[in-house]
């Protein structure tokens, strides 16, 4: 499939404040230029769907803003990255050099945001994870001026290594796209799963976003472990869930992963899902009146229901705005925006939760299963958990 150009085109956003009649902020008031946010998201391909939750969900917590964040108006630049990581540099740097952005948010792919920690280190430019995972990025690449609202890959990767052997499995394999995601989601669940005794018998993978997965689903069966692990997202986690099954694995093997797995996915996986178990920082049916709250206003906003990734990117421009109302407004000053988030406790709909010194969220990690096209939680794996940070000087 041929992918699109990136995305350029600027996007004012109107500040229902101003609208109603109701006082500026006293940034605006003193005639501040607009707050330039640039948006690198995959807007094509296997991430799409993703990319589009992110924005959405950075879009409703703006809107509740007034359109504001720490006193300015926002103005949205987009690029599609296309979840490559050998256009990253050019891709981000339209952003940072072209549209002179204040602020880069993305983005999914593990290997596109490693480009944009590097530029954004270089520039000093503030950078908003709303979803990779990449580990350096708040491990040797973490900065004052990088946060992230999402996961490293190594939170729900260690939390469902405990609870696979909790469960009692010895032996695993493990399966997965051969990338910087993949391998640090493989390397969490094994940390954990043989610090308790369990054993990964074998690591199989493949290149993304490859999905002719028939030949290792082969190799599997022929492995017999008690269980598997494995890390594929989008359209790629709903060929594998399919194909999984299809080869009547699901029956004998156990299957596990991070929420990834299914969320956003669950509709097209249909009943080859019923039943997984995965771990993640969010889930349907936490059933809060924040949570509540939120999914109402998404429905309402956008005629579909929320994710994580939705989740995420709500929470990027929720931790933008706690940390630009703490600097009023001025970017420069990246330390006193960092102390500011680390400090906040963010009313999230996961659950609240903080910002580590290396900048990723200290968070509640769910246990939760699929049932009726829903990521149900049905307990806590982790609570609380820190990413060790390895690498990060900060931490």
């Amino acid at each position: 499939m041929r992918t699109r150009r990136a995305l350029c085109a600027s996007i004012p956003l109107i500040a229902a404040a101003a609208a109603l009649g109701l006082a500026a902020g006293s940034a605006a008031a003193q005639g501040a230029p607009k707050l330039k946010v640039g948006l690198m998201l995959p807007y094509t391909g296997t991430y799409a769907a993703l990319g589009t939750a992110i924005e959405n969900g950075f879009r409703l917590h703006l809107a509740e803003q007034g359109g504001k964040l720490g006193g300015r108006e926002v103005e949205l630049f987009k690029v599609d990255d296309e979840s490559d990581p050998a256009k990253a540099t050019d891709n981000v740097n339209k952003l940072v050099k072209r549209d002179q952005v204040d602020v880069l948010v993305g983005t999914v792919h593990s290997g596109v945001a490693m480009a944009m920690a590097k530029v954004a280190k270089e520039t000093g430019t503030l950078l908003v994870v709303p979803n990779a995972g990449a580990d350096a990025v708040t491990g040797p690449f973490c900065s004052p001026n990088i946060v992230r609202s999402s996961f490293s890959n190594w939170q729900p990767a260690y939390a469902m290594g405990e609870v696979v052997a909790n469960r009692g499995h010895k032996k695993a394999v493990t399966i997965t796209w051969k990338y910087a995601a993949g391998d640090e989601s493989v390397k969490g669940f094994k940390e954990a799963f043989e610090k308790n005794g369990g054993q990964v018998v074998k690591e199989l993978n493949l290149p993304f976003p490859n999905v002719e997965f028939q030949a290792l689903l082969t190799e599997i069966a022929a492995s017999k472990p008690d269980a598997v692990y494995t890390f594929f997202a989008g359209a790629g986690a709903v060929k594998f869930v399919k194909d999984y099954a299809a080869a009547g694995l699901k029956k004998t093997i156990p299957l596990y992963g991070p929420g990834f797995l299914t969320d956003g996915t669950l509709e097209a996986q249909g009943a080859d899902a019923d039943g997984l178990i995965t771990t993640m920082h969010y889930g349907d049916s936490l059933n809060t009146p924040r949570d509540n709250a939120f999914r109402l206003a998404y429905a309402k906003a956008y005629k579909l229901q929320p994710d994580v990734y939705a989740v995420q990117g709500y929470d990027a421009a929720q931790i933008l705005g706690i940390g630009l109302t703490a600097v009023k407004g001025d970017v420069a000053k990246k330390a006193e925006f960092a102390a500011a988030v680390q400090k906040a406790r963010i009313d999230s709909p996961r659950g609240a939760f903080t910002i580590s010194k290396a900048g990723n969220p200290v968070q509640d990690i769910y246990l939760r299963q699929v049932s009726a096209k829903e990521n149900k939680v049905i307990g806590v794996a982790s609570k609380a958990l820190a990413d060790p940070a390895r690498g990060c000087k900060a931490s």
